[in-house]
């Protein structure tokens, strides 16, 4: 989904090729810390998760369990290979996952990494601080977006989805919309489309919380006061849907920069780091 929004656009019509006001300071300020804390939640996280490479359902989960996700190595005749393997389906991930060279050319036998790690060199207990603290960081940081957000009405005014927009007419053309790269011009180009709509909305009332809700409930400090664990099905569920909204969030990034790339970079960014934006003009018949 591009970013294409018309949050804090000023009202009225203003003619296509002119710049208008697109995202509040407020807005800016979130995007820039939350896509460092995210950054750091990731990279600290492929740490913690480098103490464990594997995921199950339940409450139990070690090296006998059945996991439904493992990052490791194995002989395979005289080769050792890493690999990747998610259900009974296995990859060879050899020099990019469970086998890999670092900078000095030893042989590592980690899940991940030390590139997209923080720390570089394995530390489970340096990762869980990184961790911890960015983990706040996030928390507080959506928890004062959403009540800015609700007073300034920018989720009733641009998150909010219309009746109309929910028809699968209206769904489906937007689908081919997105497919053919038809960006929108004009004053249409200062709404958010409905794929956007979507996507924003599970970030913002999905992923986010459920993330931060799996993270406390993997804390048994958490379990004593606020049994969040038992209602996700136990402790190592709790983990397991904690890395797969992670994957969906790192899904959601990729898509979102393809489509700023896509929408006209410079126009894009500038918005995002200045709050103005240029119309684009409209398309002739």
């Amino acid at each position: 989904m591009g970013d294409r929004m018309s949050a804090d656009a000023i009202p009225g019509d203003v003619p296509s090729g002119d710049l208008v006001r697109r995202h509040r300071l407020s807005t800016r300020v979130w995007h820039a810390i939350n896509a460092l804390t995210l950054l750091v939640l990731l990279m600290s996280g492929l740490m913690i998760f480098n103490a464990h490479p594997r995921l199950y359902w339940g409450e139990y989960g070690a090296n006998p369990d059945y996991a439904w996700l493992r990052v490791g190595s194995a002989r395979s005749g005289p080769v050792e290979q890493g690999y990747l393997q998610v259900g009974r389906q296995r990859w060879d991930t050899t020099g990019k996952l469970g086998l890999w060279k670092d900078g000095d050319g030893r042989v590592q036998r980690r899940a991940v990494p030390g590139w997209a790690t923080i720390p570089s060199r394995y530390s489970l207990a340096v990762a869980r601080i990184w961790h911890l603290a960015f983990a706040w960081v996030l928390a507080l940081g959506l928890l004062a977006y959403l009540v800015r957000s609700l007073v300034n009405r920018h989720l009733q005014r641009d998150i909010h989805i219309t009746r109309g927009e929910w028809r699968p007419a209206h769904l489906w053309q937007d689908v081919r919309d997105h497919a053919r790269l038809r960006f929108p011009t004009g004053q249409a180009a200062r709404r958010y489309s409905v794929l956007q709509k979507i996507a924003y909305a599970a970030v913002l009332f999905v992923l986010l919380p459920l993330m931060i809700l799996t993270g406390l409930a993997m804390s048994p400090g958490t379990d004593a006061w606020l049994p969040v664990s038992e209602v996700l099905g136990g402790r190592q569920s709790a983990r397991s849907v904690h890395f797969l909204c992670a994957g969906a969030l790192v899904g959601f990034f990729v898509v979102h920069m393809v489509m700023v790339v896509l929408a006209g970079p410079l126009n894009e960014v500038r918005s995002i780091v200045t709050g103005w934006y240029r119309l684009p003009k409209e398309r002739r018949p």
